[in-house]
């Protein structure tokens, strides 16, 4: 399939050929036509997948189709950080190129000047942070009553960082009569309670992973006692030949208590998690980039769109309840074309997400012994 069999506007088309793009992923081609119907969505998606243009290209095109030069604020977008907010933002300047949209973006953290600034002049499409775009409301910069789109993005990852209450009361904000999009990566049944407030007769669009594990990943579990983790992990990054890694952990509690125990052995580390500030995560973020930092320890949630190039090793510190979340975290190493090694730590308890996460990769990991 083509994006011209989607039914996208000659411009949008243009634009996309423009941009190298001529075949939809299976998200876009899933997704495109549902919204096009103007029906509410469920998309369950992982990052990476071309979700954002997903539900950017037909918001543009019903749009600009009744475009009155208005300039309320008519599409929004709610995103859990600020980066991920930036990056939708950027992609609606990148498709919407002549289609004489207006758009903007805000989040916290920074001052809210040119923020308003830019909502002042007029805009069609807002991307927002939770916080910031109930702080502009109270202040009386921002009205949500005509809103006619309106996208929930990473919704598991909005609840895992405490948004709930503020979503809520945006919800609350919003006129009865809209369309809306709800995306989320994993299916919690936090995650159901919420998209069953939001949506009206939606269409589930489900993507699963085409490749359960990249064999560029060379996989191993030890079988620990969960008091004995923090010695293996010591162990294991006294050896020179581990470059960089990255260590998951299921809580944000764990995922500090780990960087700290590391530090107090003379291994640099820091934990990234949703408690952390904006400032604080980026700052982690680039030294991790630049190989400064050798060790990171996070969250499943905090990680997503952690991209590293030539990451040696991701160390499994707790095994995660499920065989996606699995995937998704050995998914950081072994790319473009670089080998990578993915380490777990299965305690007792544990083992029954081990079994699963067998079954779902259909690949035998392999047992280090240890003493």
């Amino acid at each position: 399939m083509l994006f011209s069999d989607l039914n996208l506007s000659s411009q949008l088309l243009q634009t996309l050929s423009g941009l190298g793009y001529e075949k939809p992923t299976p998200i876009q081609e899933q997704a495109i036509p549902v919204i096009l119907n103007g029906k509410d969505i469920f998309g369950c998606a992982q990052t990476g997948t071309g979700k954002t243009a997903a539900f950017a290209l037909p918001m543009l095109q019903m749009l600009h189709a009744t475009n009155a030069g208005k300039r309320n604020i008519r599409a929004l977008i709610l995103a859990p950080t600020r980066e991920l907010a930036g990056q939708i933002d950027d992609n609606f300047a990148e498709y919407g190129k002549g289609m004489h949209l207006n758009h903007a973006v805000i989040y916290g953290g920074v001052s809210q000047t040119n923020q308003v600034k830019a909502l002042q002049k007029g805009t069609d499409i807002l991307t927002a942070t939770p916080g910031r775009l109930l702080d502009l409301i109270q202040q009386g910069y921002i009205k949500l009553s005509g809103i006619e789109l309106f996208v929930l993005d990473e919704a598991d990852r909005m609840l895992d960082m405490g948004f709930i209450h503020d979503v809520k009361k945006i919800i609350a904000l919003l006129p009865a009569k809209r369309q809306t999009l709800f995306f989320s990566a994993t299916i919690t049944p936090d995650v159901k309670r919420l998209s069953e407030s939001l949506l009206t007769d939606a269409v589930r669009v489900n993507i699963t992973p085409v490749s359960p594990a990249s064999d560029m990943v060379e996989q191993s579990v030890y079988y620990v006692e969960k008091e004995d983790k923090r010695e293996l992990l010591n162990h294991l990054l006294s050896d020179g030949q581990i470059e960089n890694a990255l260590i998951f952990t299921r809580t944000r509690r764990n995922a500090d208590k780990v960087a700290k125990a590391l530090n107090r052995n003379g291994i640099k580390a820091e934990a990234i998690h949703g408690d952390k500030s904006q400032g604080a995560r980026q700052r982690i973020l680039n030294s991790f980039r630049e190989k400064s930092l050798r060790v990171l320890v996070a969250t499943d949630l905090a990680s997503r769109g952690i991209d590293v190039d030539k990451l040696s090793h991701v160390i499994n510190f707790e095994i995660p309840e499920t065989a996606e979340t699995y995937v998704h975290r050995i998914g950081r190493t072994g790319r473009a074309g670089w080998k990578g090694t993915a380490i777990s730590f299965c305690a007792r308890d544990e083992k029954p997400y081990l079994k699963n996460i067998g079954k779902f990769i259909n690949k035998e990991i392999k047992v280090v012994g240890y003493k």
